[in-house]
């Protein structure tokens, strides 16, 4: 492997978990949206669906998980990236570390609903975390979409 995926790689792939973000905003659901990679290749992908499916348990990283883990046929991602807009919440945070993603990288912080301040060891302990990757444009739609509601 020459070297090339870090960064490059990771805003590509958060590009994709943006344009999910971007098909969740147009339900009028909450702008989050996820790509599971497995060896350069996309397995899984997934935005917001509480809304549509009535269901709280249906956030971008588990519908993303549930892709993976189906179009891999394995319940391990061990050997993935997940790469999501907005930093998971505990329930996610546990998700991902029951699904042993090997690492997580995510674009704004979440101070009020963010794994990392309300259970920081709900990961995976092998699992590697890279934040803040295109943070603004991922923070800039959040913040769009709760403006847009407070009119």
């Amino acid at each position: 492997m020459t070297g090339h995926t870090d960064i490059s790689d990771d805003e590509r792939y958060m590009q994709m978990a943006l344009a999910e973000a971007r098909q969740a905003l147009a339900a009028d659901e909450i702008p989050v949206g996820c790509v599971v990679v497995c060896e350069g290749r996309v397995v899984g992908r997934g935005h917001n669906l509480t809304e549509t499916l009535q269901d709280v348990t249906a956030h971008a990283e588990i519908q993303a998980i549930t892709a993976a883990a189906q179009t891999l046929g394995a319940k391990y991602l061990t050997d993935c990236t997940l790469y999501v807009t907005l930093e998971p919440c505990v329930m996610c945070a546990g998700a991902i570390g029951w699904a042993q993603v090997s690492r997580l990288v995510y674009g704004a912080d979440d101070d009020k609903r963010g794994f990392s301040g309300l259970a920081p060891d709900a990961l995976h302990p092998k699992c590697k975390v890279l934040k803040g990757v295109l943070a603004d444009e991922c923070r800039n739609l959040m913040q769009s979409f709760f403006k847009s509601k407070r009119q």
